[in-house]
């Protein structure tokens, strides 16, 4: 009953072609219409009988038949469609199908006689896949036809699926009734199908099937007692495919519609037809009775009859004729114009217009004397191919109507939400559209405040997923031996963010940034260096300013006293020199101060290196004279022609031109540059200076800690020395000092971070150079300042008892 209207579309179609003037003048177009009854061989019996039909069959020869063929519409499904064309291919006869057909049998090469009214299936798995990813359905039934479509329609739909991370909770297959042999096939179906609606986690379920295959499907479900009446069982969102209709027969028009209500249906494109419905409604059985299914039709529909038996009447009510089909409810006939009866329509106009213009075009004319068209009688269908493929014509909805590449017209699905009434009836309501004719990103658009769900998911979109989501700041972990939809949520490592929902793994954050406390974003790393303007860095220039300002003051002292004997007695140049040093020592922490740029850092390491190796070379030349001087006054002693300044000149030059030329290698090779380290600290970028060669590095401090060992160890040997005469005592402490400085400052800059490092070796340069400046000369400035008579000559010649 439901699919009476397509037959009606064609006899519209027919009917308005044969009323207007423009299409066709003088010619009639007439049809007939054949049932396949779902059965091959009585499609190949129609098929055939459409074509040779008299009294008997004569196959080749038309016998005193007056029907000329040039076309044929048909079939909804497939298989039908492809039995007719194993007969309707012989001849060349162009086949318009309006059912839903998949990409690989839509090949024009392999069935050249087909014209496709209706997209192919591709784009309708498009859009559902666009669909479940839109609600994020990812945990979803399905349920086939049990045929060779259905199968290859589940090995078409399953990748796709798992390729946009969405699993298939369940598969069934509905068979035919007809397939049922015995109790125990019907038990083991409708096993089956209550299998497939157990898991109550899938909410949403894709139906795909044949135009019989939801009364198929409602036989299941009541044979299953699987009624709908809050059973959470049934409340799923139905997702049907294009050639699934909304279609009741018999019995099962008093049955409960609602477990429909809020389903979602990719329906073939369409627009509305003008003066359809008031085609419908002008529709009686007394004026069609050139109809043989009319009155069965009716009769069904209206479940009424015309015979005038009176056992029938008895059970029966007697049908008027009257009768209207509005008030029919829409699963068994619809008023507007579904989308395969839109199809019908616009193949009956393609079929028209090219015959329209294969009447008319100038190498199809007799000559011009007879001034008459070429007789459509004398045509051949396979003469029509050539006019059908390039048609082009805008339909009477406003729709330009024509075919592509491969004979297919690709005007996209339109998506519908069906929305159930209390008298068993229901509207369609149109929420979106596929449409592949618009550019890519655009060719899936819907509306979801338009759609309308089941009251037991109180209006919103339900969830279809194996587990609740994996919120952000987790990531999802496989649960084993289940499908990759069903996962763990498992709390994102240190250091790793996920900022969406159901995130596969969590993704490290930028180098300019680090991850909030829950690990749901990445937040902007300050930059840090040791700056001048901090309190740490005003303390350090101030101490730096102090000691400097000492030193300068010490050297003045010195200069001023320098005829005195406690200055000429310690080698005056060396003395100044140490001086000079240590002020350069407290002046160069001043390059650890500040934002690093390139010259800061090229500098600094090596002028560190070099002038404390200056300062140290100075110490260990005091203390080599101090030694050389004792030895000489020895009796015999052959030391004399060492004292004096060039000994002590040499071992500053030396010694300080070893470091000089380590440095220098350093340099030349490897230079310190300016660097970003983003490793130690998590929410700050230190602004250091890469040393650029470690080894160069630690080779400078490893030779200036020789040096100051060295010093340190001659000091010690010689502390007993007469106390007049001897520097050897206070040089020991300060070198002590020195060294436990830089020994403690190797482990401490390894293990701290950040600005603190700088802190660290500014801190031991004003340590280390503060004790060589303390221990060694404020003895002398005491004297100097504090006991003037104690610097006297004759002191310095005194010996000790």
């Amino acid at each position: 009953m439901k699919f009476y209207q397509h037959a009606l579309a064609l006899a519209f179609a027919v009917n308005e072609i044969n009323e207007n003037p423009k299409i066709l003048p003088n010619v009639t177009l007439g049809f007939h219409i054949y049932d396949s009854y779902y059965d091959s061989k009585m499609t190949y019996r129609t098929t055939i009988d459409l074509l040779f039909h008299s009294h008997r069959f004569f196959p080749n020869y038309k016998c005193g038949t007056q029907t000329n063929v040039m076309a044929v519409t048909g079939g909804l499904e497939a298989d039908v469609s492809f039995h007719m064309a194993d007969i309707l291919g012989l001849y060349k006869i162009p086949q318009l199908t309006y059912g839903s057909f998949a990409p690989e049998e839509q090949d024009s090469a392999t069935f050249p006689t087909f014209y496709h009214m209706v997209p192919s299936e591709a784009h309708q798995n498009t859009g559902i896949i666009q669909l479940l990813i839109q609600f994020g359905w990812r945990w979803v039934g399905l349920l086939t036809g049990d045929d060779e479509s259905g199968l290859r329609f589940l090995k078409t739909l399953e990748p796709l699926l798992a390729q946009n991370g969405i699993c298939l909770a369940s598969t069934g297959r509905i068979p035919h009734q007809g397939q049922w042999d015995n109790l125990g096939d019907v038990s083991a179906l409708l096993s089956n199908i209550h299998q497939s609606f157990t898991d109550s986690r899938a909410k949403a379920f894709i139906l795909y099937g044949g135009s019989m295959t939801m009364i198929s499907l409602n036989n299941k479900i009541f044979l299953g007692g699987l009624t709908y009446g809050g059973n959470d069982l049934l409340a799923k969102v139905w997702i049907l495919t294009a050639q699934v209709d909304f279609a009741l027969s018999g019995i099962q028009r008093s049955w409960d519609f609602n477990l429909f209500h809020g389903a979602i249906s990719f329906s073939v494109h369409s627009h509305e037809v003008l003066d359809f419905q008031k085609f419908l409604r002008f529709i009686k059985p007394v004026r069609k009775k050139e109809d043989d299914f009319l009155v069965d039709f009716w009769e069904q529909a209206f479940d009424c009859t015309f015979s005038s038996f009176k056992e029938s009447l008895e059970m029966m009510d007697a049908c008027s004729g009257e009768e209207r089909l509005e008030s029919l409810p829409g699963p068994v006939f619809e008023m507007q114009m579904t989308g395969h009866s839109y199809s019908i329509y616009n193949a009956v106009y393609a079929v028209a217009h090219a015959l329209n213009v294969m009447s008319t075009s100038r190498p199809n004319r007799r000559t011009i004397d007879e001034g008459k068209s070429i007789d459509l009688q004398e045509v051949h269908p396979w003469q029509l191919h050539s006019f059908l493929q390039d048609i082009s014509f805008n339909n009477s909805a406003g729709e330009t109507v024509s075919f592509n590449g491969n004979k297919e017209i690709g005007a996209g699905f339109d998506i519908m939400n069906l929305v159930t009434l209390p008298n068993k009836s229901f509207v369609r309501v149109k929420v979106g559209r596929v449409d592949p004719n618009v550019p890519e990103g655009k060719q899936f658009n819907i509306h979801e405040d338009l759609f309308v769900w089941q009251t037991a998911f109180s209006q919103v979109p339900p969830l279809s997923v194996c587990n609740d989501y994996c919120h952000p700041g987790y990531h999802k972990k496989k649960k084993e031996g289940e499908k990759f939809c069903c996962y763990h949520c498992v709390a994102c490592p240190e250091g790793k963010i996920s900022n969406q929902k159901d995130m596969d793994d969590c993704i490290r954050c930028p180098e300019d940034q680090y991850p909030s406390k829950d690990q749901t974003e990445c937040i902007p790393r300050f930059i840090i260096f040791l700056p001048f303007e901090g309190c740490l860095g005003i303390s350090l220039a101030s101490v730096t300013a102090s000691f400097s300002v000492t030193t300068l003051l010490v050297l003045g002292v010195f200069m001023k006293h320098k005829d005195t004997p406690i200055v000429k007695a310690n080698n005056q140049a060396i003395t100044y020199t140490l001086l000079i040093s240590l002020l350069l020592c407290f002046l160069c922490s001043l390059l650890f101060l500040g934002k690093p740029n390139e010259g800061t850092c090229f500098f600094r390491q090596p002028a560190f290196g070099i002038i404390f190796s200056v300062a140290v070379s100075c110490v260990l030349a005091k203390t080599i004279t101090v030694v050389v001087a004792f030895m000489a006054t020895k009796p015999g002693s052959n030391m004399r022609k060492w004292v004096g300044k060039r000994l002590t000149n040499s071992i500053v030059l030396s010694c300080s031109f070893i470091q000089v030329a380590i440095c220098m290698v350093w340099l030349g090779t490897s230079p310190p540059f300016p660097d970003v380290d983003t490793q130690s600290l998590t929410e700050e970028i230190v602004v250091v200076c890469n040393e650029g060669s470690a080894i160069m590095f630690y080779i400078v401090l490893g030779y200036m800690g020789l040096l100051s060992i060295t010093s340190m160890t001659v000091a010690f040997l010689a502390r007993r020395l007469p106390d007049t005469f001897n520097e050897s005592k206070h040089i020991t402490f300060s070198m002590l000092v020195f060294c436990s400085v830089w020994v403690s400052f190797v482990p401490t800059y390894l293990s701290t971070k950040g600005k603190s490092m700088v802190a660290v070796e500014i801190f031991a340069i004003l340590a280390s150079s503060a004790g060589l400046l303390a221990f060694i000369f404020s003895p002398k400035v005491y004297i100097i300042l504090l006991r003037p008579q104690l610097n006297n000559k004759d002191l310095l010649t005194r010996r000790k008892n």
